[in-house]
């Protein structure tokens, strides 16, 4: 059967893992349907920090974290804060967490990490490359802002995990230091500079852009929740129940991020996943930009320059899906901005809250689901979701194609949180 004889693949969600595997399955020439609530809302993918982080490939969960807990939780400028109602049922998740962070475990993780970010730009640059998506990617450096170099040393097992995985970079101090930013204050006493990097001008604008890509290449798009799938008796896929009624494929893509609990309960795995809640204000009317994306590493926090003003994006904040957003976050942030960057001022902004999906190991799912034949998994990839979106898409397509990925897929597997 030839690839335009085949039904076509419904890709479940519209965020940059959804929007990627179906350009790239069209690009093979594969029909796609893509199913997303969000298609008449602001999409998925809207709002991050927009830094094609090649070099992010240190967990969360490095070593010393445990202990580091009590003081993140009690400090009032910690980037860290919990929703105490939501604590009992973040626990098993949180148990399951934090029995990562140790030396091994983390160079494991690293090395997964390594292999789908490494190469982010280029990825970027063959997805939207052509089309009007590719005026929204801009190269550069990535930069980390350190109070002094103790602080950066202090960091060392981090950075060795980068150098491992291939990474170099320069280090400024004093008058060299303000010369590759002069925006940065006084307290930012150490710069380290990654080069090879990138960018997104504006997220939410690249989003929709693609969406346009993938409409061009003959998607069909589908405002609706996917609730359920139908199987044949053999467990191979018969169709996507939705709440605009059921699509008959042989295909799937499940690409719904924090969300995606719900769908693969129902396929025999049981995904220790979390939202790790994140926030971003975006500064309009901003007098000054850095000249890259900047790591804040004292507040936790990025400063990216944007097409429309200033992105300051992070914190770590455990409430679940439902809970509303909450103002700490959003207020230290802002006093965090003032402290690296005293000369900037802006008119007004908006805030932000996003959802990361977060498995407890770390690790993204990509893959075909075991048991049910015909559902591949795309979501899981925590702080690196946009970095990793085209990659991660062009290798679902080449699984659903039947081909073999470029990489060890073995990280990935779904088959790790089979019941």
């Amino acid at each position: 059967m030839s690839s335009n004889d085949k039904k076509p693949v419904v890709v479940i969600g519209g965020g940059i893992m959804g929007l990627s595997a179906a350009i790239w399955l069209l690009r093979s020439g594969r029909a796609v349907t893509l199913i997303d609530p969000g298609i008449a809302r602001r999409p998925a993918s809207f709002g991050n920090a927009g830094v094609l982080a090649a070099c992010s490939v240190v967990p969360v969960t490095a070593p010393g974290l445990i202990a580091k807990i009590p003081m993140l939780l009690l400090d009032p400028n910690s980037p860290l804060f919990v929703r105490w109602s939501y604590l009992p049922k973040l626990a098993p998740w949180l148990v399951r967490y934090l029995k990562h962070a140790n030396a091994a475990d983390t160079a494991r993780i690293s090395k997964g990490l390594a292999q789908l970010t490494r190469d982010t730009y280029a990825q970027h640059k063959a997805l939207a490359g052509g089309t009007p998506a590719e005026r929204w990617l801009q190269s550069s450096g990535y930069f980390f802002a350190y109070r002094s170099r103790a602080a950066f040393e202090a960091d060392a097992f981090a950075w060795q995990l980068r150098r491992e995985a291939g990474f170099i970079w320069q280090e400024f101090e004093g008058a060299a230091l303000r010369d590759v930013d002069p925006a940065l204050g006084s307290k930012v006493g150490l710069g380290i500079l990654v080069k090879d990097h990138g960018f997104v001008l504006s997220p939410g604008g690249y989003v929709a852009d693609l969406r346009e890509v993938a409409a061009s290449l003959g998607a069909s798009a589908l405002a609706a929740e996917a609730r359920a799938f139908r199987f044949e008796a053999d467990g191979a896929l018969q169709a996507v129940v939705t709440t605009d009624g059921e699509i008959e494929t042989d295909a799937a893509v499940v690409a719904t991020g924090a969300w995606s609990k719900m769908l693969t309960a129902q396929l025999g795995l049981n995904v220790p996943l979390e939202s790790e809640r994140g926030y971003h204000v975006m500064l309009y009317g901003a007098s000054l930009k850095p000249r890259q994306p900047t790591s804040v590493i004292s507040g936790k926090f990025v400063a990216t320059p944007m097409a429309d003003g200033v992105r300051c994006a992070g914190i770590v904040e455990f409430g679940g899906l439902d809970l509303p957003p909450h103002k700490p976050p959003i207020e230290l942030m802002l006093r965090q901005v003032k402290d690296a960057f005293p000369a900037l001022t802006f008119t007004h902004y908006d805030e932000w809250l996003g959802h990361r999906p977060a498995p407890s190991d770390s690790l993204p799912l990509i893959g075909e689901v075991p048991r049910h034949r015909g559902i591949f998994l795309a979501f899981g990839h925590h702080h690196v979701g946009l970095t990793t979106g085209p990659k991660t898409g062009r290798l679902l397509a080449a699984l659903v194609n039947g081909e073999t990925p470029e990489l060890d897929m073995t990280p990935y597997t779904p088959a790790r949180f089979a019941a």
